[in-house]
């Protein structure tokens, strides 16, 4: 039975270029079939030009622009390290809680490993050619603190075991029997029909607010350590609960976070700058693009 966490979805934004039309044209000679239909042929060339159509302009600006950032980087003498590319990725993981939530978070992006680490190392080539001529100021930093300490902070944890049982009968019965000195533990393994921890004893380890459904979490966050709870009504059936641990709310000092709040200001005013310098580039360079000719 699944554990009564209502998850919260990841919101990393990725940026993707997809390489689509290279790799159709790629190695295909023209006319070559690449499907049929009761006999009748479907070409590569049908293909390529449907998707060209749909979507050339939009990936070959994509190439253009990636060409462009790569000869400045090779102007400038810039260099993005295998090293830097794992540093972010580790970051990465500590955001997501590990390489499990990462890989979920890729997941639902609809994306491999490499693709993650492309997008990182582009990343730092804008970072490295934009972020120079970017300045932030304390004033910035402080006030970006203020606004958006709680965001850096350990929020409110306990950590708890559960014995969850169909009928109100039974969990009272259950509550006597720990009232004359039953071991929680052995209880949740006999009798708890929470698959995903009954074998730890009802263990759910810490989680915070707004992870189990309401009804759980005031409960759960009302009691003391050590406490147990009288039987507590879900959708699920019929909870006893026992608080192990608590974890009081934690905000880092401005000094704990300074370099993160950098490097968000950072990431944002890099957002906002690329466009201009972009144009500026497309000036420098002699790009030729005959697709919008075709």
């Amino acid at each position: 039975m699944r554990r009564f966490r209502e998850r919260n979805n990841y919101r990393y934004i990725l940026i993707a270029m997809a390489l689509v039309l290279v790799i159709i044209t790629t190695g295909c000679g023209k006319g070559e079939v690449v499907a049929k239909v009761d006999g009748e042929a479907i070409t590569k060339d049908q293909l390529y030009d449907q998707l060209v159509e749909q979507n050339g302009e939009q990936v070959l600006n994509s190439l253009i622009s990636e060409k462009i950032i790569e000869l400045e980087l090779k102007k400038q003498k810039i260099k993005i390290g295998k090293e830097e590319v794992k540093e972010e990725l580790e970051k990465l993981k500590e955001q997501h809680g590990g390489e499990e939530g990462l890989n979920m978070m890729i997941m639902q992006y609809g994306m491999d490993m490499e693709d993650l680490e492309n997008n990182i190392a582009m990343n730092l080539k804008l970072k490295k050619l934009l972020g120079p001529e970017i300045d932030i100021s304390e004033e910035e930093m402080l006030d970006y603190y203020e606004e958006n300490k709680e965001a850096f902070g350990e929020a409110e944890q306990v950590k708890a075991r559960h014995i969850l049982v169909e009928t109100e009968e039974e969990a009272k019965e259950i509550s006597k029997e720990l009232e004359s000195g039953g071991d929680f533990a052995k209880l949740a393994k006999k009798h708890s029909l929470d698959e995903a921890s009954k074998e730890s004893g009802g263990d759910l380890g810490f989680f915070g607010k707004g992870e189990m459904v309401k009804e759980f979490e005031k409960s759960a966050f009302s009691l003391k350590p050590n406490e147990i709870s009288d039987p507590v009504k879900t959708d699920h059936g019929y909870h006893i609960i026992e608080v192990l641990e608590k974890k009081e709310a934690k905000i880092p000092s401005y000094k704990d976070v300074k370099d993160d709040i950098e490097d968000i200001l950072l990431q944002q005013k890099i957002s906002m700058e690329y466009g201009s310098w972009y144009q500026k580039k497309l000036e420098e360079y002699k790009v030729e693009n005959f697709l919008i000719d075709r």
